[in-house]
């Protein structure tokens, strides 16, 4: 990952034969990491989803935003919070994706890679921009709610082909890598808040 955005994120490719069965159940066999997922961050999991910020529960919003705005500090270990649990319920969408078929570590990287760059609070963000950051990332919605339904079709295809054939397309596997990275990048800038860089409207790295 090579990319000047504070939030990068990649999947390795399964290059080779992923178990059919597994995947042909995925629903089912993601039930009990979803639960915890589910518990942990206070929201519905998904492929390419960022609904983890939607309750704000497991992730600081609220307090991060009040932080930075009166006192100009994002305490390291809310960010490794934040983090953490990014990570973690990115290696739960990655799986129910079927972009994996090993199944989620609570705490290991695995092939899934979100790095986020910790922030320098007095020189690399504003006060005020955290009470606007998430109208101002209105378009981004926008978009991604349309690549959110590509997605969603695309999953589809996908599991068919990982059934019948035991391998990811590589094409569908890199769209819905960029889609979830689109998605990270804006809950960066507009939840995590750990940058004022407006997030590029790009899938690529």
């Amino acid at each position: 990952m090579n990319s000047d955005y504070p939030v990068r994120f990649d999947v390795d490719y399964p290059d080779r034969d992923l178990n059919r069965l597994t995947s042909a159940f995925r629903i089912i066999t993601i039930i009990p990491i979803a639960i915890i997922a589910a518990l942990i961050g206070h929201a519905a999991i998904g492929a390419g989803s960022g609904a983890q910020y939607v309750a704000a529960g497991g992730i600081l919003v609220l307090p991060t935003l009040l932080m930075i705005l009166f006192r100009q500090k994002y305490p390291r270990w809310w960010f490794d919070w934040n983090l953490e649990l990014s990570r973690f319920l990115a290696r739960v969408g990655v799986y129910g994706a079927l972009m994996n078929d090993e199944y989620p570590a609570t705490d290991e990287q695995q092939t899934v890679h979100l790095d986020i760059d910790y922030p320098d609070v007095e020189n690399d963000l504003s006060q005020g921009m955290p009470l606007i950051k998430w109208f101002l990332a209105i378009p981004h919605y926008i978009v991604l709610a349309v690549l959110g339904f590509v997605a969603f079709f695309a999953l589809i295809g996908a599991w068919f082909a990982v059934v019948f054939t035991g391998r990811y397309p590589k094409g569908i596997f890199d769209f819905l890598v960029g889609v979830h990275r689109w998605v990270l990048r804006v809950d960066g800038y507009a939840f995590l808040l750990v940058t004022d860089k407006y997030p590029p409207f790009s899938l690529e790295p």
